[in-house]
């Protein structure tokens, strides 16, 4: 596993200043090989992903509510796309737990959707687990689409 080490390129969607620098702070405190590319909201990541067209990133963390253009939107956007970004692995981080905004992400093709942990410890738990996971085996589905 030579790229096992090869630091990953994340995007992370949200309105909340705090909570992307609790993103970073998560990634920092378990020294996870990442560089993190912030955007206050959709419109802005989408620009930031079209300005960088030659990297995609290798995933994208997507709050829902954000002014602009919400991670809903955002997220339908990158999947109509004609290009590599429409497979790019999409978690959405919320602190929705709507069953209709859970279902209505996976209709729109994200790849998982996790409830933003209440704790820092949490969140650091709910980041390991998405960098340790085998994406080459992991398969869309109903029952695997929430992160807990």
């Amino acid at each position: 596993m030579a790229h096992q080490n090869t630091p990953k390129i994340i995007y992370h969607a949200d309105d909340d200043e705090d909570d992307r620098l609790l993103f970073l702070d998560a990634l920092e405190d378990l020294s996870l090989p990442a560089v993190v590319q912030g955007a206050r909201d959709g419109q802005e990541l989408l620009h930031t992903l079209d300005k960088n067209k030659g990297r995609l990133p290798d995933m994208i963390f997507l709050d829902i509510n954000m002014p602009i253009k919400n991670g809903f939107d955002c997220l339908a956007e990158i999947r109509r796309r004609e290009d590599a970004l429409k497979e790019v692995r999409i978690i959405m981080l919320s602190t929705s737990k709507s069953p209709d905004n859970i279902e209505l992400c996976h209709k729109l093709g994200a790849d998982f959707y996790a409830v933003k942990p209440s704790s820092f410890q949490g969140l650091k738990d709910l980041l390991q687990k998405v960098f340790e996971m085998d994406w080459g085996s992991v398969q869309k589905s109903g029952s695997r689409f929430l992160l807990v």
